[in-house]
């Protein structure tokens, strides 16, 4: 009779004990928002777990006569949001330079394409704080790709690691976000991509309290298009108030792909319509014609609209359109209209060698890119496609070693850092410096570590966009096959991020 009974009361503790997990379990994923319930899931982290509400949706779906045109806030809803898988990525370019490569492979979307794609993801820690800080990820691809759900982009170990609260979400990229005909108008205006990121920004501030994170200590972070798109709110006043600090990762607003004159914007929309078959000359007309195009036919088209065969240019980037952008970034920066708050910015060392590959004469990640002089020359000219022949000299000139000027190995190397000054390391110097000569507080960083397990060759060195990695926690993961060397620098920089994150 002892013996039966222990055996009940272990069983009674035990179901007591479920019961409480289940329910700290529930309360943990399921939240009533301010348009309604979602509900997330656990998410395994190293020895431990945190809540994921992955493809919660915070704008309406941006489809048919809303293609092109700035959408509005989702709708409230009555049943539970189902948040436990990544959303649809936005429709994009998808890379097929290397099929099957990983390391090109890696940055195309690994969900399902559609317009409906306006959702966000969060981690949040377990158990649910009170006040957390929260960090907002902006991801990069050149205006033209980029999704919330890829590998690289995963916030659990941030979170777990360092008690955080992070945020991602997707936008529209390409012509779906960027298209313009008339900056500021209702109808293709422009900059849509950018508006997108702002209502993510505004869905975190009315919402991310009760997921037990501090509005008011809200970091925005991105890398590439994702970092010039945060250098971006740091400049367009309609956002100052929805973050409090910010991180520029190898990309910032004024570098010059990053965004076209209303001109130049038009005349590539209507590039696009004369490509689809759209009769020109009236606006609404030819953007209903455009509008009933499949997805897919404008991505075919988005590369051919560019003005000239050139590296490190993108097709349908932001404009100067008067409303998120009252005048022209370099313009803004020259008045030091920026948001009064701390930045990081960073480069990486070897930030144009990635380019290289798209269209550089004499360049393939198959050997070691070993280019002529002839090829070095073409590529000059690919790279600084607005230059005039003197400032190509100049070019030249000053990245030539003259004493051995034919070196295959000298004149690759030399590519590489005049794409990757002219387009990430000197307009990031001249907005660093620009920010701090008007009062703010900024740190810098030079991420010049190349990964142990790095897919791509060694003369590519550190490439853009491979310290993200390494913002993001993915070397704590064993099975990824990083040193520990490595764990021990991503713990260091998550530690600075989350620190900044903190307290500036």
């Amino acid at each position: 009779m002892q013996f039966l009974s222990f055996t009940l009361f272990g069983f009674c503790t035990l179901s007591l004990l479920l019961s409480h997990v289940v329910g700290q379990s529930d309360s943990e994923i399921l939240v009533t928002t301010r348009s309604g319930k979602v509900r997330g899931t656990r998410l395994n982290v190293l020895s431990s777990h945190v809540t994921g509400f992955l493809g919660i949706p915070f704008a309406e779906p941006p489809v048919d006569k809303l293609r092109f045109r700035r959408t509005e806030p989702k709708k409230p809803w009555s049943d539970v949001w189902d948040a436990t898988s990544y959303p649809n990525a936005c429709y994009q370019y998808f890379d097929t330079l290397y099929p099957g490569f990983s390391g090109m492979e890696m940055w195309n979307p690994n969900r399902p394409m559609s317009e409906d794609c306006l959702y966000l993801n969060i981690w949040v820690p377990s158990p649910r704080p009170t006040n957390a800080t929260v960090m907002v990820w902006i991801y990069g691809g050149g205006f033209y790709s980029g999704s919330s759900s890829l590998d690289v982009y995963d916030g659990r170990y941030l979170c777990y690691t360092e008690n955080v609260i992070v945020v991602s979400m997707n936008y529209r990229v390409g012509a779906f976000g960027f298209l313009t005909l008339t900056p500021g108008s209702s109808d293709a205006p422009g900059n849509v991509g950018l508006f997108d990121q702002r209502l993510a920004l505004q869905w975190v501030q009315d919402n991310i309290g009760l997921f037990g994170g501090d509005p008011k200590t809200v970091t925005i972070f991105g890398e590439s298009a994702g970092g010039a798109s945060v250098g971006m709110h740091v400049l367009s006043p309609g956002s100052h108030h929805l973050f409090s600090k910010a991180v520029l990762q190898s990309g910032s607003p004024n570098t010059p792909w990053a965004t076209v004159t209303p001109q130049e914007a038009r005349r590539r929309a209507e590039l696009m319509g004369k490509l689809l078959d759209c009769k020109l000359g009236n606006d609404t007309e030819l953007l209903n014609c455009i509008r009933t195009k499949p997805p897919q036919k404008l991505i075919d088209h988005e590369f051919s609209v560019l003005p000239a065969p050139s590296v490190f240019r993108f097709a349908f980037v932001p404009v100067s359109d008067g409303d998120f952008f009252p005048d022209a970034p370099e313009t803004l920066m020259n008045m030091g209209r920026f948001k009064p708050c701390p930045l990081i910015v960073g480069v990486n060392q070897n930030e144009g060698s990635y380019f290289l590959l798209y269209g550089a004469p004499g360049f393939t990640k198959n050997n070691e890119s070993l280019i002529t002089r002839e090829e070095f020359l073409g590529g000059v000219r690919m790279s600084v496609p607005q230059a005039n022949d003197i400032a190509l000299e100049a070019v030249m000139m000053q990245y030539t070693d003259w004493a051995d000027e034919n070196a295959p190995v000298k004149n690759r190397d030399a590519m590489d850092q005049i794409v990757g000054d002219q387009n990430v390391i000197c307009p990031m110097t001249h907005f660093a410096g620009k920010v701090s000569e008007f009062g703010n507080k900024v740190y810098a960083y030079y991420f010049d570590h190349r990964a142990s397990n790095l897919a791509w060759p060694q003369w590519m060195g550190v490439p853009h966009g491979y310290e993200i990695e390494f913002v993001f926690g993915l070397p704590l993961e064993p099975k990824l096959n990083y040193t520990k060397q490595e764990a021990d620098l991503s713990r260091r920089m998550m530690r600075y991020w989350a620190n900044f994150a903190r307290t500036g």
